[in-house]
């Protein structure tokens, strides 16, 4: 028989489940008990959040790396290819492995049925435990309480920020999503919060389980100058730590401070030169991420960004105030159905001088016409086009050497538009 390649395993994942998501962990947990799955890892760290999962995970493992650990990092979505999801010692874990733990965990589910995410999850767990690492960074996929991520019990849950997205699974209130975030935490092990105004039941969760939680303003803070940054924060025995004359980041900066006070949890040497160097060396494709490139001849200038709710819309348009271009900025858009459209437009309508809309590659998305009509009722200046490559030629070809193009709104976006960059490349 032929083996699966990749590929057709990802095809076979999306059609294994009724439902593309479905919360639980009584699926996961009976499959990985069959595959002999334990901790992936002696240390364990959870990350979940409405925005900056990404970032804040890749700060950390990032600083890990830096003391010379193993560390594996398993995030998603993936943009371009699914082996995105899985890294190990920042390589991205190859077809042939990725293909022999699906195999491992096809062979142990039996007639339990399980989704894309949740062959996904257990197969990551299961190479990272076969790579002898020492450390794991987990990025919850949805929510936290029933998210297959949850399986594992991590030493140290992060929650990034509290906002209102996938309100069909999480509620509609920051109180409901508060709860699920905290689903993570784990009885006496400590949880690190860099929300400035997190919601009682998630001050709750973590005083009914005994969960020490650390909080941005109160146990940890930074404070950003001209030129520079500075930490604080404590260890875990509760001894004051600092660091001072950072170099500004990229990235934001919020999270790598969260970031800063997890490895500070972790009992791992406290060197300033080398945290400060590995958080200088981070980045994340798609996150506030700067691309240059020659369109017929002149040069042009992208950001990318993956944020697609009122949350990241609302810290993008901070970015983008710090920031401005000499010529005008222009947008290149796209968002799925299910986002608050009014939310992401708003904190960026004044931001942004010309519009160019487009369909994303799903049945999940927004119509190019309602983002065109919202935006046109606003008084934006927008035009349509019939895929985001389209809309970049368009903004290319129009925009001048010191004009800005804002690629946002969605993965999809961005995947895209890293698709037409390649494509610009050769």
């Amino acid at each position: 028989m032929t083996q699966r390649t990749l590929a057709d395993w990802l095809r076979y994942l999306e059609q294994l489940h009724p439902t593309a998501i479905d919360m639980g962990l009584d699926r996961s947990r009976e499959v990985a008990g069959r595959l002999g799955l334990g901790r992936p890892a002696p240390r364990v760290v959870t990350v979940t959040g409405t925005n900056g999962k990404g970032s804040t995970c890749a700060f950390l493992a990032s600083m890990l790396c830096a003391q010379g650990l193993s560390v594996g990092v398993y995030s998603s979505p993936h943009l371009l290819r699914y082996n995105e999801r899985v890294l190990i010692d920042g390589q991205e874990a190859s077809d042939a492995a990725l293909c022999e733990a699906f195999s491992a965990v096809e062979a142990a589910r039996g007639e339990t049925s399980l989704t894309y995410f949740e062959m996904g999850t257990l197969a990551a767990f299961w190479l990272f435990e076969r790579a002898g690492l020492d450390a794991v960074v987990l990025e919850v996929g949805l929510g936290g309480r029933l998210d297959a991520v949850n399986l594992v019990d991590s030493d140290v849950a992060v929650v990034t920020s509290i906002g209102l997205d996938h309100s069909d699974w999480l509620g509609n209130t920051r109180e409901s999503v508060a709860f699920e975030k905290a689903g993570i935490f784990r009885s006496g092990k400590p949880a690190v919060c860099g929300d400035l105004e997190p919601p009682a039941p998630l001050l709750e969760c973590a005083r009914e389980l005994g969960a020490p939680l650390l909080l941005r303003g109160r146990d940890f803070d930074l404070a950003i100058g001209e030129g520079e940054w500075h930490w604080r924060g404590c260890s875990a025995t509760g001894e004051a730590l600092a660091l001072h004359d950072l170099p500004l980041l990229d990235l934001p900066m919020e999270n790598a401070a969260l970031a800063l006070q997890v490895y500070a949890l972790l009992d791992l040497p406290w060197q300033a030169e080398h945290l400060a160097g590995a958080l200088q060396r981070t980045r994340v494709t798609g996150r506030l991420d700067r691309r240059s490139l020659l369109h017929n001849g002149e040069e042009r200038h992208l950001l990318l960004d993956v944020g697609h709710n009122p949350h990241a819309a609302a810290y993008l348009a901070g970015r983008l105030c710090s920031a401005p271009p000499k010529g005008i900025r222009r947008a290149v858009f796209g968002l799925l159905a299910d986002k608050d459209l009014e939310g992401v437009l708003e904190p960026l309508l004044g931001l942004v001088q010309d519009w160019a809309v487009a369909p994303l590659p799903t049945a999940r998305s927004r119509p190019a016409e309602e983002l065109a009509a919202a935006l046109r009722a606003r008084g934006a200046q927008v035009s349509r086009h019939a895929d985001i490559a389209a809309a970049l030629d368009a903004q290319c070809n129009d925009a001048a050497a010191d004009d800005e193009i804002l690629v946002f709104g969605s993965f999809y976006s961005v995947a895209d538009a890293l698709e037409w960059l390649a494509k610009a490349a050769r």
